[in-house]
């Protein structure tokens, strides 16, 4: 059983058994993971508050052959994004950015980008004035590096160009399709298209091509905003196969329970 060492994030838990957890993280060395952590649960449990949902920490841990659980043996925080569990705004997007990574990325595929924009993003939260639009832009750059970029600059459907400078009037996001649609495809597809204006185009495509660094330094207001929200709430519930607790906080506050990441 070999021992591995990595950074990782913690994206959910789950208890097990009398005293232990299964925890899912995403990690810098080997993607998703899910592993035991025995005792867990204890008041003088070794791991502390490492495995706190969000937290980032140094993870060491067996890999045991034929079995798809790690034995975690030891978690060393490295940043422990407490406001992100302290503040139900705060929460509510870092638990949102948290389960779209794992719906989305399969166990075991390396995905060193996903897990810096994943730490970018809770650092963004923290630091940042406007939690909803941040969660938003980082939920675009993780759609894009976890391989479902939208498609934004020719119709899915017809392959026209349908970019804000095409000669093409861009009306409609199709989000079973993962994309732009031409008018002439919105109006022959059986499912509902959402309207996109060129604008919010402009701001969706700035936000896949900016660094994670700098993404949250786009603004968005008024109608660009709520379109290019009702794009990525539709997108997401496709791409994940289910509705994801939602990123607005509002939305939860008579559920609090659909954010924890623990139980």
């Amino acid at each position: 059983m070999p021992l591995l060492k990595t950074p990782a994030i913690t994206l959910n838990s789950r208890k097990w058994g009398e005293a232990d957890r299964i925890v899912t993280f995403y990690t810098l060395r080997f993607g998703k993971l899910r592993g035991v952590a025995r005792g867990a649960r204890r008041m003088k449990s070794r791991f502390g508050s490492a495995l706190e949902p969000f937290v980032q920490c140094e993870l060491n841990l067996f890999e045991k052959h034929g079995d798809s659980l790690y034995r975690i043996t030891q978690a060393d925080i490295r940043e422990a994004f407490v406001g992100l569990r302290e503040d139900l705004t705060l929460m509510s997007g870092a638990a949102r950015l948290a389960n779209l990574v794992a719906a989305v990325t399969g166990e075991g595929d390396q995905g060193p980008r996903i897990f810096e924009t994943l730490v970018s993003g809770f650092r963004s939260l923290e630091d940042g004035n406007d939690p909803a639009l941040t969660t938003l832009l980082y939920q675009i750059k993780l759609l894009g590096l976890t391989g479902f970029r939208p498609q934004t600059d020719h119709c899915t459907a017809c392959s026209a160009a349908v970019g804000p400078t095409s000669g093409t009037v861009l009306r409609q996001f199709a989000p079973t399709s993962g994309g732009l649609v031409c008018p002439d495809c919105a109006r022959r597809r059986p499912e509902r298209c959402l309207p996109i204006s060129p604008g919010s185009l402009a701001l969706l495509q700035q936000a896949l091509r900016w660094t994670p660094d700098v993404v949250t330094r786009l603004k968005a207001t008024g109608q660009v905003r709520a379109e290019l929200e009702a794009v990525i709430e539709a997108y997401v519930t496709v791409v994940t196969g289910k509705h994801l607790p939602p990123a607005n906080f509002l939305a939860a506050e008579g559920n609090p329970q659909a954010y924890g990441t623990r139980d």
